[in-house]
């Protein structure tokens, strides 16, 4: 028999789902099916993320990763960057919701809530977000929130099985981290004998250049302006407080120290030599988990604004502080080094001399 588009999108399934609790789609006010239907519908994209974002991670993962592999880390992640814009754009859908409307049918809900979409946990577990940036829900770890909830329901229990499966996984950002502490810095790799001096001769270079940089900045400041302002002083003061503790990582513990502060160089060599030949695609790569990541917050942010008009301030359903609690996400980052580093580049003319240039051309 012929395949059908029908039976190939199995829309005899997928059009019997919005049924909501009573299982029964006739019985729905149009505004709930509404609700239902945008909600479904940012589900399967973040299905279609996740399987992009393990397919970019298991790119990078790999022990040695050739130059001609990084296009398609790129490709995958443009992609689940793609899918995130248009999540924002559907925002737009669901504001056509009255709060009036919504509140016919929004005590239906109690205690489900938007917090228990496992798969939006689950993106922030492949991306790497860390267990303690995670705000409280409720006084409770929001993970532990969900693993609660789960013990309820058979479609709990799944959910949380597939969390605990994502928390035992490599991440998105530790295959990163691999791969930029890998990265040649000044032509020295990790495994070259005297790495460690290499990397903190760079690094010592580069801080001494930023320093000098701003020495004259500040001074035509202060001229511009007209008078001496302690703030402006201190402002530069601080600035190069935050460039030293970067760049040699005395914000990580001790024992992490030189690995952190060689992940840094490697970040700081890709963005700062950008136009080096085999620099190219790994820059490329940099700017694409940042767009990813600026996304993700977007989203994050556009949804508050979302919730705000239709409920307001009111407590989530799942008695989180609804608004409140979605605008502090919006802080969150995990790519932290990524988007650290944009304070401290210089510009071309002052970076430190280049060595070994013939290691970043192309082979002949």
């Amino acid at each position: 028999m012929a395949t059908t588009y029908w039976d190939y999108l199995r829309l005899d399934r997928l059009l019997d789902l919005q049924g909501g609790i009573e299982g029964d789609e006739s019985a729905l006010m149009s505004d709930e099916l509404h609700f239902i239907i945008v909600h479904q519908a940012y589900e399967l994209w973040f299905k279609l993320c996740l399987r992009e974002l393990r397919l970019a991670r298991d790119h990078l993962a790999e022990p040695k990763v050739p130059e001609e592999q990084i296009p398609y880390v790129v490709h995958h992640l443009r992609r689940v960057t793609s899918i995130l814009e248009l999540c924002v754009s559907q925002f737009k859908v669901m504001e056509t919701l009255t709060p009036q409307d919504f509140l016919a049918f929004r005590d239906k809900l109690m205690p489900a809530s938007g917090f228990q979409s496992f798969q939006m946990r689950e993106l922030e577990i492949v991306l790497g977000l860390e267990d303690d940036v995670r705000l409280r829900y409720g006084g409770t770890d929001p993970l532990e929130h969900v693993r609660t909830l789960a013990q309820s329901s058979p479609g709990g229990q799944h959910a949380w099985g597939r969390i605990e499966a994502a928390r035992g996984e490599a991440t998105l950002k530790s295959a990163l981290d691999e791969w930029l502490y890998r990265t040649p810095v000044q032509g020295s790799g990790p495994d070259d004998p005297g790495d460690e001096e290499v990397v903190l001769g760079f690094l010592t270079e580069y801080y001494e250049k930023l320093v000098g940089m701003n020495a004259q900045k500040k001074a035509d400041m202060l001229e511009a302006l007209g008078k001496i302002t302690s703030s402006i002083e201190q402002r530069f003061a601080d600035a190069e407080a935050y460039a030293h503790r970067f760049l040699f990582a005395e914000d990580v513990e001790p024992e992490r120290r030189a690995r952190a502060r060689r992940i840094r160089a490697g970040v700081l060599f890709v963005e700062a030599y950008r136009e080096l030949p085999l620099l190219a695609w790994p820059r490329l790569l940099l700017d694409t988990v940042v767009a990813t990541e600026e996304e993700f917050v977007i989203w994050r942010s556009r949804h508050a604004r979302m919730v705000e008009r239709v409920i307001g301030r009111r407590i989530g359903t799942g008695g989180s502080a609804g608004v409140e609690y979605l605008d502090s996400t919006v802080h969150y980052r995990v790519f932290k080094d990524l988007w650290a580093v944009r304070a401290i580049l210089l510009p071309k003319a002052e970076l430190p001399q280049l060595r070994r240039q013939e290691a970043y051309g192309f082979a002949r």
